[in-house]
């Protein structure tokens, strides 16, 4: 099982990024995928959550408006865009996988975001 996410780097406030995590080694289409961020000293943040349908997302409150979620399927990738960057969205970003059935959960490596004022 792997989740490997890509896309982080540098950024200006203001700028945008986007997050990709692609998944191998298990049904991908049936689990919740997740975007969690971690700052030093910080607890792990929920940052948005897709259902497996695709369709039915949540976000914090801190990225509702500029953050969106999305899936394909059929390359097994989340990708998470990020717009309107603030330095506070500066993070390691990690892609989580969940399966609501067998509650098996699967974590990336993370990617780090910087947003510079």
């Amino acid at each position: 099982v792997q989740l490997v996410e890509s896309g982080g780097g540098l950024v200006q406030s203001g700028g945008s990024l986007r997050l990709s995590c692609v998944a191998s080694g298990f049904t991908f289409s049936n689990y919740v995928m997740s975007w969690f961020r971690r700052t030093p000293g910080k607890e792990r943040e929920l940052v948005a959550v897709l259902m497996p349908d695709g369709g039915t997302t949540n976000y914090a409150d801190s990225v509702k408006g500029r953050f969106t979620i999305s899936r394909d399927n059929a390359k097994n990738t989340v990708f998470l865009q990020m717009t309107s960057l603030k330095p506070e969205d500066t993070a390691v970003y990690y892609c989580r996988a969940y399966s609501i059935t067998s509650f098996l959960t699967y974590w990336g490596q993370g990617t780090q975001v910087t947003v510079s004022s």
